[in-house]
């Protein structure tokens, strides 16, 4: 994740982070990226059923009862043994995590056994006795999908009404008093909407928003020509920092991220260094301590399954199942090369990436899809949108 808000309008400094001696069993939420143990934020996809058939799931999530999830005493013994790794965050999603009747039972206990606890859904399920429930077991935050507004976002979603049940969701966790952000997939169909999820953050007083480049996984394998040209991904990135900063001037601050493409963060700075030059080095300071994409080390995920993958992206390849080894077993004494390569990923990446200078900050982006279009895991990301003349720039 890159921390628009946070490194373009100054919402966070080096010291905030330096403050709780960036572990990240002590860092606020906020502040989790730039920890420096790069414990684990660990994403649960408790299901693989969803009340929806988006185009561009990376799930392959389907409305049908699926046989071999885990229960939920084998989910409960997943989290203990997360807590006792140290992990901050789980993230809960799916498919459609509130399909499932114990996702609160679950977050409930993962609360209990102090980590934090979040969801990510589609937000069509949030009724406003869900919500009440959510918040009465103390979730930390409600991530609620939302590709564009109500033509855009149905086609998306594959179901008509889905936008206007979303905005209800919404609404019931702003009643609950739940923290509740939107989160968007950016691509050539929908790239427009984003000044109109400016504008619903705007007028519903939504605090957080962000923005996912797209991934080449599951359905969304079959979506690269969809994905934006190398152009239009810069002008969306400089139309996100835009209205963010416009937002921030109104004194109606958000806070703003892009994820998925690692290549924000150099941009971000350059931009930054020819506006304001010693802003620009407060915020290389922060990209310093973020360290780019993390997958393999600084986020992992658990499948309905069991299955542990390097993210929730990368489903083609598992490094073991909990119900033959715990977790942190197999993030920690790695028998798989891929992961034990991903942990030191710098080392092995080629080509423009090898030589670029900023590798420290972006950490290599995204290896999942250098391999979709490459048929090689350690190629350059072809969404890398930095031209041949700022990789070389000096810092």
């Amino acid at each position: 994740m890159i921390g628009i808000s946070k490194l373009y309008c100054g919402t966070v400094e080096p010291s905030d982070a330096l403050r709780y001696g960036r572990m990240s069993s002590n860092l606020p939420s906020h502040l989790l990226q730039f920890s420096k143990d790069k414990k684990p934020v660990v994403v649960w996809n408790i299901t693989r059923r969803c009340n929806l058939k988006c185009v561009h799931c990376y799930a392959h999530a389907k409305d049908v009862s699926f046989s071999n999830e885990l229960t939920t005493d084998e989910g409960k013994t997943l989290l203990d043994d997360l807590a006792s790794f140290g992990v901050p965050v789980v993230l809960f999603s799916g498919g459609e995590p509130l399909v499932r009747k114990d996702l609160p039972e679950l977050a409930e206990y993962a609360v209990g056994k102090g980590m934090r606890a979040v969801i990510s859904t589609n937000g069509t399920l949030i009724t406003g006795e869900m919500a009440k429930t959510l918040k009465s077991i103390g979730l930390s935050y409600v991530g609620i999908s939302l590709d564009g507004m109500q033509k855009i976002n149905d086609r998306f979603r594959g179901v008509s009404g889905a936008f206007r049940k979303a905005l209800e969701g919404i609404d019931n966790c702003q009643k609950a008093g739940i923290k509740v952000g939107l989160r968007f997939t950016m691509n050539k169909a929908n790239v427009q909407e984003i000044p109109e999820i400016f504008d619903l953050l705007e007028e519903r007083d939504i605090p957080r928003v962000c923005f996912y480049h797209l991934v080449y996984a599951g359905r969304g394998s079959k979506l690269v020509e969809e994905d934006l040209t190398l152009a239009e991904t810069r002008s969306a990135v400089d139309l996100i920092m835009d209205r963010t900063r416009e937002l921030h001037q109104k004194g109606k601050p958000k806070e703003v991220l892009t994820v998925d493409n690692h290549a924000d963060g150099p941009y971000l700075y350059l931009r930054m260094k020819a506006e304001d030059p010693d802003r620009a080095e407060e915020s290389m300071k922060l990209l310093e301590m973020n360290e780019g994409n993390s997958s393999g080390r600084g986020i992992g995920c658990v499948s309905w399954d069991g299955e542990v993958y390097a993210d929730q992206f990368w489903r083609h390849h598992s490094f073991g199942n909990i119900r033959n080894r715990p977790f942190s077993k197999i993030w920690t004494e790695p028998d798989d090369d891929l992961l034990i390569k991903l942990k030191q990923k710098k080392n092995y990446v080629k080509g423009r990436c090898a030589s670029c200078r900023w590798l420290n900050i972006c950490g290599g982006n995204f290896r999942v899809r250098a391999e979709a279009v490459s048929g090689d895991v350690w190629a350059p990301d072809p969404a890398c949108y930095l031209t041949e003349e700022e990789i070389a720039q000096t810092i």
